[in-house]
Parts: C-alpha cells; structure tokens; sequence
C-alpha cells in the first residue's frame, strides 16, 4: 500500500512541477498581459492557480491509475499523457514569456487534439482517469476562447 501511495505522489507531483516550471519561465510577461484588452468573460488572475493545480492534480490522479492498470494500451495512452504535459509546458513561455499570442493559440489547439486523443485512450483503459480529464478539455476550450479574444482584442503578440 506504502509504495502505491508513493507512487500516485510523484504522478501528481510530475505535472503539478511541470506546470510550475511553465509559470516561473513566463513570470515576466504576466504584468504585460494584465494590461491587455480581455473579453468580458475574462476571469481574475488569481482563479487561474486554482484551477490549473486542480487541473493538474486529476492529471497525475488518471496517469497513475492507468500507468497501475496492468491494461493493453497503457503504454500510448501514457505517451499521449507526456505530449500532452510538454504541449502544456510551452503555452505559458509563447504566450506570455514570448508574447507570440496567435502561435499559443494553434499550440493551444493541437494540446487540445492530443487532450482529446488521450482522454479518449484513457477511458478505453479504465473509464474514470478519461472521465477526470474532462475538466481538463472543457478549461482547454475556454483557454483557447480567451487566448483568440486577446489575439481579436490586441493585435497577434503582447
């Protein structure tokens, strides 16, 4: 049970470090995007912490249970799962860090593909770690609205 334990710590330790990595190398263009043109919709800075350490807390809880499945597929699906973690670990520097909004949002869109891809291998394993990654898509959709109405709002780069 110890070592069960251990092992869905460091599975949502991976991308809880991946996503801090990610906000730490973009931290400068933070204070440039407050000042941009946002939609209406738009919610505060300081929701998207939350939702992102949630986010990436079902993460690691899915990978680790289909990485303990013992199931066929676990191998691609676990692939799909570390494209995806490096997808998400760009949008942050290219969006903020590098201010290129209109390539974050097409980045945002193949993270969103592969989401789907592994959401989808995921449920085929076992259907709860694809049904936790459904947050997941939804945010990734609603990201990719803002990310396009700051490209409308604000020209292609911050």
């Amino acid at each position: 049970m110890k070592e069960k334990i251990e092992k869905l710590f460091i599975a949502v330790l991976i991308p809880l470090f991946v996503g801090q990595l990610s906000s730490l190398i973009s931290r400068g263009g933070f204070a440039a995007y407050q000042s941009l043109e946002k939609t209406d919709v738009s919610p505060p800075a300081s929701l998207f912490p939350i939702v992102w350490t949630v986010l990436y807390i079902l993460m690691g809880i899915s990978s680790f249970l289909i990485w303990e499945s013992g199931q066929d597929g676990k191998g691609k699906a676990l692939s799909l799962y570390g494209l995806q973690l490096f997808l998400n670990f760009l949008w942050a520097p290219l969006f903020f860090g590098c201010g290129l909004v209109l390539e974050a949002f097409f980045l945002l869109l193949l993270l969103l593909a592969v989401v789907i891809a592994m959401t989808v291998s995921f449920f085929r394993i076992r259907p709860l770690p694809g049904l936790l990654q459904l947050p997941y898509i939804l945010w990734l959709v609603f990201a990719a609205y803002l990310n396009f109405s700051v490209f409308l709002q604000n020209g292609p780069s911050l």
